[in-house]
């Protein structure tokens, strides 16, 4: 019997690794009828989307074709989420273009080298960050940070594809403002029948979803207005691109992508240059923490809607096999779509079969009609791109945090400001220095509010906000706010301030239900505290200590050497020190 129930767990315990097991298990044919279709609809949007990605980092348009067969078919394997489609992105695609325009100069133009180390080391360091559990590191980036850096880089993302839409050539390795300028400068050379189908391009994909809901209820299709096929707009632009240059024989008079290589990638190492993988780390550390973010979100996202959990240990597990499978096969760092996940969720896919599906698809792409892209105009593709990342543009918390969290707006400009004036890698870091910083200068002004008896319950409330009855020799105050390095001269001095200047006052109780942590700098405020409230004949009490920081109260001595005493609640410490109050008044 225990040999049985040892290997169920341990059936169990593998099929954790490999959770498509567990998500296929009881596969049905209405559930294939499912995948089918949600795949093939992620495939058309995907494929258009893959090359203007591509074409976005600065490298061949079947870069982004093979980013989206092997990594998406390990994260199907690996990943937890039975609806997250892993693919190329617009923000990874902006980064890996920062890195390539930065290092490729150095390196002979060796693009798809850096792109694949980058690729690698995105891998290996999800993969350490789940091996030493690490994976909170990427809490540093709090929710401002990653809304200021997206808006920031949809800016940049647009403002690169101007020159496509315009057909000026441009030195892009520029700051955002001189490339405006450069544009400015030369508007002269505008290619007008670039602009016409850049223009023409972004029109149609803004008002593509509304115009194909509309086509599709026509066909007699209710909720035609909510249909995956809605979200098939780019595939649309692009065919439609294609066709306009190879009826009317215009690619001598527009810039095309041109030739692209068919056939299936062949796997291969990234070639090992240590210096170059130096020069590349800080690149794939950002890459690495903003994909898993991102990637995250969208999975945990839409199994809130399911109801099934998505496991971020796993999910480090997935994204490093498949960022690894991007580096084997030639591609660039992937992460979570947040578009083809969508269109593959609101399609009723079922489990990560729909990859496979969406896959399927892109490999006939490969083998089949890579000639299609030799008309396939890049203002297209640009549209594409811009479009698609409006859909990342976040501004209504802003509003909403201006009159309610001042300071998340403070850190989600500054960052949006750092990315676009230093660059993507250091604009993050100085939007992480600047929430840090701000954390920092909340906590070391803590808020520190007198308490007193509400009614004759047992509950301490505000005395500015209730009407509770305080104790004339007692000055009950409650801190809220861990007592650490930061904030305990701030805490002291403003204790001791409230104690000398109310006459009458034998004991100060310090209330430190909110208080989860006292570090060393911390304790030693409040054995000094106490020390100096002795000298003037003031007892120094605590109340309502949490369990660990009691045993450490313990452990250091100070609960032996505090003047007062540590009661176990507000009500208790209030009962005894009026009591004793009380009687030394009736003594005297």
């Amino acid at each position: 019997m225990r040999l049985v129930t040892r290997l169920a767990l341990a059936g169990r315990h593998w099929q954790q690794w490999v959770p498509i097991v567990p998500a296929v298990k009881g596969y049905q044919k209405k559930d294939l009828g499912q995948d089918l279709a949600a795949g093939a609809v992620v495939g058309m949007v995907t494929v258009p989307q893959a090359v203007a990605y591509a074409y976005l980092a600065g490298l061949p348009p079947q870069a982004g074709l093979y980013a989206c067969l092997l990594p998406m078919l390990i994260y199907a394997f690996f990943g937890s989420s039975k609806h997250m489609v892993v693919g190329p992105v617009a923000v990874a695609a902006l980064l890996v273009a920062s890195a390539i325009a930065e290092h490729a100069p150095h390196y002979d133009g060796a693009y798809l080298t850096i792109s694949s180390v980058l690729c690698l080391q995105v891998g290996l360091i999800l993969f350490a960050l789940r091996i030493f559990n690490m994976g909170g590191l990427v809490n540093l980036l709090s929710h401002p940070v990653i809304t200021g850096f997206v808006n920031a880089a949809a800016l940049l993302i647009i403002i690169s594809q101007l020159p496509a839409i315009t057909g000026i050539n441009i030195d892009q390795s520029s700051s955002p403002l001189v490339q405006l300028l450069d544009l400015a400068n030369r508007l002269h050379q505008t290619n007008t029948l670039t602009l016409y189908i850049g223009l023409a391009a972004l029109v149609f994909l803004l008002l593509s979803k509304p115009l194909i809901g509309q086509l599709i209820q026509l066909t007699g299709v209710s909720q035609g207005k909510d249909h995956p096929l809605t979200k098939t707009g780019p595939l649309w632009a692009a065919l439609g691109g294609i066709a306009l240059v190879s009826t009317f024989g215009l690619a001598d008079h527009t810039n095309t992508v041109g030739v692209v290589p068919g056939g299936l990638p062949t796997l291969a190492w990234p070639e090992i240059d240590l210096a170059l993988w130096l020069a590349l780390l800080p690149s794939a550390a950002v890459i690495s923490v903003i994909t898993y973010i991102e990637s995250y979100s969208i999975g945990a996202t839409l199994a809130a809607k399911e109801r099934y959990q998505v496991r971020p240990n796993q999910e480090l597990i997935a994204l490093g096999a498949a960022n690894v499978g991007a580096a084997l096969s030639g591609a660039y760092p992937v992460a979570g779509s947040f578009s083809r996940s969508g269109v593959n969720y609101a399609a009723g896919a079922r489990t990560p079969i729909s990859s496979f599906v969406c896959a399927l698809i892109i490999i006939v792409t490969l083998l089949f009609f890579t000639e299609a892209f030799i008309n396939l105009p890049n203002a297209a593709l640009a549209a594409i791109v811009m479009v698609s990342v409006l859909n990342l543009v976040d501004i209504k918390n802003s509003r909403t945090n201006w009159g309610v969290h001042r300071q998340d707006c403070w850190s989600e400009w500054g960052t949006a400001l750092g990315v676009l004036a230093l660059g993507v890698e250091v604009g993050l870091l100085f939007g992480v220095v600047l929430s840090i910083a701000f954390f920092l200068r909340a906590s070391s002004n803590p808020v520190i509010t007198q308490i007193g008896r509400l009614g004759d319950s047992e509950q301490f409330r505000s005395a500015k906000r209730y009407p509770v009855t305080l104790h004339p020799a007692v000055l009950a105050l409650r801190v809220d706010e861990n007592i650490f390095f930061a904030n305990a001269s701030q805490i002291e001095e403003r204790i001791i301030g409230r104690a000398l200047r109310r006459r009458g006052i034998t004991d100060v109780l310090l209330a430190c239900g909110s208080v989860n942590r006292i570090d060393s700098t911390g304790l030693a405020m409040l054995q000094r505290m106490s020390q100096t409230l002795a000298e003037v004949d003031i007892r120094f009490n605590l109340s309502e200590i949490k369990g660990p920081l009691i045993r450490e109260l313990l452990a250091t001595g100070f609960a032996d050497n505090i003047s007062g005493s540590i009661y176990f609640n507000n009500d208790e410490a209030m009962r005894a020190l009026t009591e004793s109050n009380d009687s030394s008044g009736e003594a005297q």
